[in-house]
């Protein structure tokens, strides 16, 4: 009699079983109990689990006996769904409000920064022309308010070519050559600006544009970690590429493990070890390198507009201009009305002290002052932001400070408080406060070292046996689970 292979159940409806099956339950279990509470085959059951470890947050510990147990602290609901949901339709408004701000601003950028100017040095000129023609000729003289006229357009024109987003003669208000802008060089070696004014201005009110982040950035440096590791990586390997928390890091080799074929191995003494074989095969004939270890790059608060100090000069400038003569037209009662007889050869003085103007005097001086109060603003909320990057290098280089000092060789070097507290000043800049030591060595797993003598030292246990499981594992490691294999066929033999 010849016996079939067994099928296996699609993880998902293994999931949706087990859910059901343990839907009440609190506390540890193990896949024996799991097993038996849904009817499920055990090959079913661990797949079904790890998937709902991933999917709702659950924990995996280790015992003795090499047995792995399943903890669901949130049980088969997902309370933070409710607050993702917020936080994501908050992100998507603020993104939007964003968006249409910097569309209000590049077409500011046309109308207020420069057609603006334009509008008011035609003013200047057109006061010069009217005074000039006074003394010579009546206000209904029409050859002194046409050339005052077509002096006012060859301005307005000029700059609106000169400064135009899509213009092709866009002048970027920076020396000719750069050596820190731009991407084509010259003949002396040096870059050329080629950034266009708008985004420039951009800069200047809204901070230079972040570069976009990989969605699948963390899982790229995990695979390699893997590679690198002979396959065999521990929650420790994640933390030190990834920089994410322990609670962060477990349900992440949780959903890893399905995509990607792995298993978990756990050694006598409890050290919980991701074994991923598949990931291994290559056919580079070098090793795979390890990624940097996320303390390896300083996050660094970025500059508060990317320009040069020229560049911030000339976006001031024009803008202060736009606000004082929008001052002076409201003082000046330059309704559009008004406007048309000054463009005719009418004398300031001899316009009527009437009406108050909107379309030269409101509107430009409420959109300047709401230009200066943008990066005003971003200014101000700068030192929240250092310190939030000063926090975060901190908490980093906590963990290279533990990570570097727990292993299957170096376990017995103490971690002291001292130890932490000095790793966290060198680089936050500043000294952290007693709790975010705390908060940190918990996250990690770590307990107060009760037989240490004088000073607080620390232990992470569960990390040391990590530690020794991971050794042990990689140096049983065989070097054909890398190997892709001989080829027996090649379509362009």
């Amino acid at each position: 009699m010849t016996l079939k292979s067994p099928k296996l159940m699609e993880a998902r409806r293994a999931a949706g079983i087990l859910r059901s099956a343990l839907r009440g339950h609190t506390g540890d279990l193990t896949l024996a109990d799991a097993s038996a509470k849904s009817g499920l085959p055990l090959r079913d059951a661990e797949s079904g689990l790890h998937l709902l470890v991933s999917e709702h947050r659950g924990h995996l510990k280790a015992t003795s006996e090499g047995e792995l147990l399943f903890r669901f602290p949130y049980g088969f609901t997902k309370p933070w769904e409710t607050r993702t949901r917020l936080t994501r339709a908050l992100q998507a408004v603020l993104r939007a409000a964003a968006g249409v701000a910097r569309f209000v601003v590049r077409a500011w950028i046309a109308i207020v920064l420069i057609a603006y100017v334009a509008i008011f040095v035609g003013i200047l000129i057109a006061q010069l022309f009217a005074r000039s023609s006074s003394d010579s000729r009546n206000h209904d003289d029409v050859p002194g308010s046409f050339a005052g006229y077509f002096l006012f357009r060859l301005v307005l024109d000029a700059i609106f070519w000169t400064f135009h987003p899509f213009s092709p003669f866009v002048w970027t208000a920076e020396p000719a050559w750069s050596s820190s802008h731009g991407r084509h060089r010259g003949a002396l070696g040096q870059r050329r600006d080629e950034t266009p004014f708008y985004e420039k201005v951009n800069r200047f009110f809204f901070g230079p544009t972040p570069a976009p982040r990989d969605p699948l950035e963390a899982e790229k440096l995990i695979l390699a970690e893997i590679r690198a590791q002979r396959g065999r990586i521990g929650l420790a390997d994640v933390m030190r590429v990834t920089g994410l928390s322990r609670d962060e890091a477990d349900p992440r080799m949780a959903r890893l493990m399905l995509d990607y074929d792995g298993t978990v191995d756990v050694s006598e003494e409890g050290g919980i070890v991701y074994r991923f074989e598949a990931i291994r095969r290559t056919a580079a004939e070098a090793p795979a390198r390890a990624p940097a270890p996320v303390w390896a790059k300083r996050e660094e608060l970025p500059p508060l507009t990317g320009n040069g100090p020229g560049m911030n000069a000339l976006i001031v400038a024009l803008n202060g201009f736009n606000l004082l003569m929008s001052l002076y037209a409201l003082g000046a009662h330059l309704t559009l009305d008004n406007l048309g007889l000054l463009a005719r050869g009418v004398p300031m003085a001899e316009l009527p002290a009437t009406g108050t103007a909107v379309a030269l005097g409101v509107v430009p001086l409420v959109f300047s002052l709401a230009l200066f109060a943008l990066p005003l603003g971003r200014a101000l909320l700068r030192p929240l932001k250092q310190r939030r990057l000063a926090r975060q290098n901190g908490r980093r280089a906590v963990l290279r400070a533990i990570l570097g000092r727990v292993g299957a060789r170096q376990g017995r070097e103490p971690i002291t408080e001292a130890v932490l507290q000095r790793a966290w000043r060198e680089a936050a800049g500043e000294p952290p406060r007693s709790e975010e030591i705390t908060r940190e060595v918990v996250a990690l797993g770590g307990d107060v070292d009760l037989e240490a003598g004088e000073g607080i030292r620390y232990r992470f246990p569960d990390l040391e046996t990590e530690a020794k499981a991971l050794e042990a594992e990689r140096e049983a490691a065989s070097e054909e689970e890398a190997r892709a294999g001989k080829v027996i066929f090649s379509s362009d033999a």
